[in-house]
């Protein structure tokens, strides 16, 4: 899922940030007894390069597998049981509504069906034509597909998510349950994404597979920190907004790959971005039935997860040297169009539209202040990035960063 790999914070925000010093601040409560609070705790942008320990005595002594910034108090399993039992009675509406959008394994496509056939006569001949076109695209373009596929490859660390999520998780390894069943189909339609998108950057002989390697082991390492509280309504509105963001980044760099005459790489990211559409109308399917059956509590997760902002899955990527490895990547992403502030502000007006946000009547004090923040979100959003914009664009000098995953070459950002 890609997710298209973007954190996204505002480039405002991101403009501001400290390397050194930001971290996340949290309600230090474990449970807050509601899953779906409007309250959302104070959060500051998370760029530190250090690994640090959130514990007392340890907090400055570095440790292995932490991400590059500090994590402190989390919020955990916040939905209340008579939720989590309202989950378990969508098992039948989940296997008529979500299972059916997953295609048969015998019906899907696989990474080999387009990559050189190694079995075959010609396969250094296709090899050494794919290499041809492969030089005539720019080192941006292969920062941020490097980027999208270092995100797909991080799929155990999505899997481990889903399966934190109360009232969905597959309990069993092999469950057979509706919503245990999709996760695991889901995971593996998606692993087909990284597998193909390493294949390609491997024979193109334009990247640094060892330093991108890396890049992958730290990110799953250091897992992710998405504030959904093992509650599955923020969850689903996550990866809704996330499957959304990652169909845009990968049909942008279709578009890309066309425009610099790779129409192989074109249809190769084309067809990830048709699995990822798939992939959001069915979790958008989900959230449209809490929106049906429980609106004020949709509502009100909605806006939580809006006022955290959605940060992007491979928020945590470290390549053992850049600190500020995924905001560098973002701003590359930025500048060339594939995913972008605009795109952000777009996805939140979407699903504003989609889930009739609205219309919502009946709902709690709560709920409507929750309505209210949304439906005036994006606009504000707008006019913010729109500032930040002005701003870039009055810096003397464009800012160039060396990246380990082109061999230390700089691309502007």
């Amino acid at each position: 899922m890609n997710m298209a790999a973007l954190i996204f914070y505002s480039s405002s925000a991101a403009a501001a940030a400290s390397p050194s010093s930001i971290l996340f601040k949290h309600n230090s409560s474990s449970t807050t007894g509601r899953c779906c609070s409007s309250s959302s705790p104070g959060l500051a942008i998370p760029l530190a390069s250090n690994l640090h320990s959130a514990a007392g005595a340890d907090h400055h002594i570095k440790k292995a597998f932490r991400p590059p910034l500090q994590v402190e108090e989390q919020v955990t399993h916040s939905m209340p049981a008579e939720k989590v039992e309202m989950f378990k009675s969508l098992e039948d509406w989940a296997e008529k509504h979500v299972l059916t959008l997953l295609k048969p394994v015998e019906k899907s496509w696989q990474p080999q069906d387009f990559l050189p056939e190694p079995s075959s006569q010609g396969f250094l001949e296709e090899v050494e034509e794919l290499r041809k076109r492969a030089m005539e695209i720019p080192d941006a373009y292969y920062v941020c597909l490097v980027g999208d596929m270092i995100t797909e490859e991080a799929l155990p660390t999505y899997q481990t998510m889903l399966n934190s999520f109360d009232g969905v998780r597959d309990e069993t390894g092999a469950s057979l349950s509706s919503w245990a069943i999709w996760t695991r189909a889901w995971t593996a339609e998606e692993n087909r994404h990284g597998d193909l998108l390493r294949h390609y950057l491997y024979l193109s002989g334009r990247v640094h597979m060892r330093q991108i390697e890396k890049t992958i082991q730290y990110l799953i390492g250091c897992g992710m920190y998405i504030k959904t509280e093992n509650c599955p309504y923020r969850g689903f509105i996550y990866t809704s907004f996330q499957e959304r963001a990652t169909f845009i980044s990968h049909s942008n760099t279709a578009r890309h790959a066309k425009q610099h005459g790779d129409m192989k790489l074109a249809q190769i990211c084309g067809t990830i971005a048709a699995d990822e559409k798939r992939h959001e109308a069915a979790y958008t399917r989900i959230v449209e039935k809490l929106f049906q059956i429980d609106p004020d509590g949709a509502v009100i997760a909605f806006a939580d997860m809006m006022k955290k902002k959605i940060v992007m899955p491979a928020h945590l990527m470290f390549d053992g040297r850049d600190g500020r490895l995924f905001h560098h990547f973002s701003a590359v992403a930025q500048r060339l169009g594939i995913y972008t502030a605009k795109d952000y502000a777009d996805i939140m007006e979407f699903f504003v539209g989609k889930w009739k946000v609205e219309g919502l009547v009946g709902l709690s004090g709560e709920g409507k202040k929750a309505q209210e923040f949304l439906c005036s979100l994006a606009p504000r959003f707008r006019k913010l990035e729109k500032r930040a914009e002005e701003r870039a664009k009055q810096q003397a000098l464009p800012t160039m960063v060396r990246f380990s995953w082109i061999f230390d070459r700089e691309v502007q950002l």
